[in-house]
């Protein structure tokens, strides 16, 4: 029996299918690589339209009021600590109340401790509306 010899095309064309089955396509470096078809090129955004200005927000709701009346109440008759624990209350209601932190810095100085008055009063100074808010405010900072 006798062996025939394969064509040497069908030997080259078996290993290159071989190659070819064993490794994966990459551009070369100097292939540039193939641009989107245009229709794939996501359309530019026009820009935002401006925001209209929002007007001044009303500072947050008076729900406040009632806790400062009665802070100023316990100051009047000497129970200093139920006023500052009503007025720390009343500030977490308006953080940026300067009418609270007048009301604060005039308890502690009632109290007897200038150096918080002084500080609270110069903290409400940053939140002071009103020439009447900020005077007040400053004559407790001397």
């Amino acid at each position: 029996m006798t062996l025939q010899k394969p064509p040497a095309r069908a030997v080259v064309f078996s290993v290159a299918l071989l190659m070819g089955g064993c490794s994966t396509f990459s551009p070369s470096p100097t292939e540039p690589a193939a641009a989107p078809p245009p229709s794939a090129a996501p359309a530019p955004q026009p820009p935002p339209a401006p925001q209209p200005p929002r007007p001044p927000q009303p500072a947050t709701t008076s729900a406040w009021k009632p806790l400062v009346q009665k802070a100023q109440q316990a100051r009047d008759r000497g129970d200093y600590e139920q006023a500052l624990v009503l007025l720390e209350r009343a500030q977490r209601i308006d953080p940026e109340s300067a009418e609270i932190y007048l009301q604060l810095a005039q308890t502690h100085r009632a109290r007897g401790d200038a150096s918080q008055a002084r500080a609270t009063a110069e903290r409400g100074m940053l939140f002071c509306v009103s020439a009447s808010q900020c005077d007040a405010l400053r004559a407790l900072t001397r």
